[in-house]
């Protein structure tokens, strides 16, 4: 049965900006005793058994889906999962028509990822299971930015005040678009860098600090995200090439040497060595990237179980 501190104010996970700072606590803080599930010899808790989640992927997704399908499994939760490969998506269904169909299944819960913005919205607008945002197009993926969330505040002990340097392809990224929105509402400070050609407009109205060079990026993180460049969504290089890209904004040990003492690097990943970041740093001392990785499953499970709450005991 939901209670007031059990669950999240709304049936739906679209987006951090809907979340507030209250919704995110309660997200991270669930998660820490989920992470403990996973260490556990046995890794199920019975807390979704009976209900049905269907993980409906119209994206590529390695890390995201796996994640999503293991924290079902952890939860007890009935998993079914769905691509567009191979199915009727092919032969012209509409999303709404495949999802109606879906839904006549009785799912509890359908986790989407879609190459189009506003795909999870449309979906939570018009079916009564509880939608989770697993990447829409350029607009958010929220469960990553809370995920690295859970991983800054469980390595540094706090979000609020924490110095955060975002790199790379800003324009393009879903990740950093949910990681500005949680920092902020947060209170981290959040710095962007990149070529001129990947950053947004008036970006700066999202509160964050924008520069141009990775060494001004660098000097006084305490993190250091690094984002890939998603040449799926430019369509064409808005850089001369990828080495020269390496050679301004690849993260090397040798451009780390000027960051401060205890800074982490992380990385949503996929990661393209070689060009936004060097494998010495991928696998090195800084890096908490497959830390990243596990915690992605204990904060996923926390929102399946928070929404599956609210799914079973109403607004």
């Amino acid at each position: 049965m939901r209670t007031a501190n059990s669950a999240l104010r709304s049936k739906d996970l679209l987006g951090i900006e809907q979340l507030s700072p209250e919704d995110i606590t309660l997200i991270l803080d669930t998660a820490e005793g989920f992470k403990e599930v996973s260490e556990r010899p046995v890794k199920k808790v019975p807390a979704l058994r009976g209900q049905l989640v269907i993980n409906l992927f119209m994206e590529a997704s390695t890390r995201t889906r796996v994640s999503f399908e293991i924290a079902e499994k952890r939860l007890s939760a009935d998993t079914l999962n769905f691509a567009a490969s191979g199915s009727s998506v092919e032969k012209g269904e509409t999303l709404i028509d495949t999802a109606e169909n879906l839904m006549a299944m009785h799912p509890d819960m359908i986790v989407i990822r879609h190459k189009y913005p506003g795909a999870p919205k449309m979906l939570a607008e018009r079916l009564p299971a509880s939608i989770i945002n697993a990447g829409d197009g350029g607009h958010e993926h929220p469960t990553q930015a809370l995920l690295d969330a859970f991983t800054i505040r469980e390595r540094l002990g706090r979000l609020q005040g924490v110095n955060v340097s975002i790199i790379g392809d800003i324009a393009h990224s879903r990740v950093v678009r949910s990681n500005i929105h949680l920092l902020t509402k947060m209170k981290a400070n959040v710095t962007i860098a990149g070529p001129p050609t990947l950053i947004p407009m008036d970006i700066e109205r999202m509160g964050v600090r924008v520069v141009h060079s990775l060494q001004q990026a660098i000097q006084g993180a305490d993190v250091i995200m690094m984002l890939r460049i998603q040449l799926e969504r430019q369509g064409k290089l808005t850089f001369p090439s990828l080495r020269e890209y390496y050679n301004t904004f690849g993260l090397t040990p040798e451009r780390l040497r000027g960051a401060k003492e205890g800074v982490i690097v992380m990385h949503p990943g996929p990661m393209n060595r070689g060009v936004e970041i060097a494998s010495d740093v991928a696998d090195g001392p800084w890096s908490v990237i497959l830390e990243q990785v596990t915690n992605g499953v204990a904060v996923r499970m926390a929102v399946l179980y928070l929404l599956g709450g609210a799914h079973m005991g109403g607004e």
